[in-house]
């Protein structure tokens, strides 16, 4: 996922964490606020109660894949947070990537049919925000 898809600085992720709308499943938290930008951002927080730096790493590669398979289908505007929760340690890739989903549909954040994905930087290689960072 490019720099300019994710939410960087600490100070935006407590904005984002402290003003915006929250949703939850079992497996992760999802914040979102809205920002004064043309696309949307994403940030990944993995708790060291979690596990150790190789399963915590493991887990937000994960979770950025996920989010970047749906980056064009997400409505422009928003900064949002996925957070993850302790039973994510035993799930595969296919529970995190279904769990991230319906928690953007829940929350409202997928285009309506026909709206038109300012999101979907498809660069050279066909895929979305892949390639090097900017």
């Amino acid at each position: 996922m490019k720099r300019r898809y994710r939410v960087r600085t600490d100070k935006r992720f407590q904005e984002v964490r402290r003003k915006g709308h929250s949703f939850t499943n079992q497996l992760l938290v999802l914040c979102a606020l809205p920002n004064d930008l043309a696309y949307s951002r994403f940030g990944f927080s993995v708790n060291s109660r979690i596990g150790n730096a190789v399963r915590r790493n493991r887990i937000k590669r994960r979770l950025r894949e996920a989010a970047r398979l749906r980056l064009g289908e997400i409505r422009p505007g928003w900064d949002i947070i996925l957070i993850a929760r302790r039973p994510i340690r035993s799930a595969d890739y296919h529970e995190i990537e279904t769990a991230c989903a319906r928690l953007l549909r829940r929350a409202q954040l997928f285009l309506e049919p026909g709206e038109k994905a300012p999101n979907a930087a498809v660069d050279e290689s066909g895929l979305v925000g892949s390639g090097t960072n900017e």
